[in-house]
Parts: structure tokens; sequence; C-alpha cells
């Protein structure tokens, strides 16, 4: 990765990369997982958010470091939460 990416950009090449080749391989042993990714780095990884978000915090404090995410999911797709009524 070039050293011109801030942190930021890092962890969503990063998150991008790893999610596209879950969509591509479903087989992936990070599909349907959660990750944490910190500095352009996979710190957690958990079959729930909570375990990624305290793992994290217990290496980082400042959460505009890291990012989490859901591997395999559509980000491109809106995602509904909870009731639509």
């Amino acid at each position: 990765m070039s050293a011109s990416l801030n942190v930021s950009e890092l962890n969503r090449e990063l998150a991008r990369k790893i999610n596209e080749e879950a969509r591509n391989n479903p087989q992936s042993p990070l599909a349907g997982k959660f990750v944490g990714i910190l500095s352009g780095q996979v710190i957690a990884v958990a079959d729930d958010l909570d375990g990624v978000v305290q793992c994290l915090r217990q290496v980082e404090a400042d959460p505009r470091e890291s990012l989490c995410l859901e591997v395999g999911l559509d980000y491109g797709q809106v995602q509904e939460i909870g009731d639509a009524h």
C-alpha cells in the first residue's frame, strides 16, 4: 500500500479486499465474521461485533484509528436495521 495513504484509507482498502475475497469465496474463513482493523492490519476476528470492539478498545483507545466490518455484506446496498413499520 502506498505510504501516502492515511490510516482511514489503509483501513478501508484492507476492509474492501477482505470483503471482496469473502464475497467471491463464501467458504472464506472470514465470511460471516466480524473483523477489526487498526492501522491497516487485522487485529481482531470474532463471531459478534461486541467481541471485535472489545478487542480493539484494549489495543487502541482512539476509535478513529480503527474500522469494524461484517465480512461478506454488500456494502453497496442499503442495509435495513430493525422494524420498518
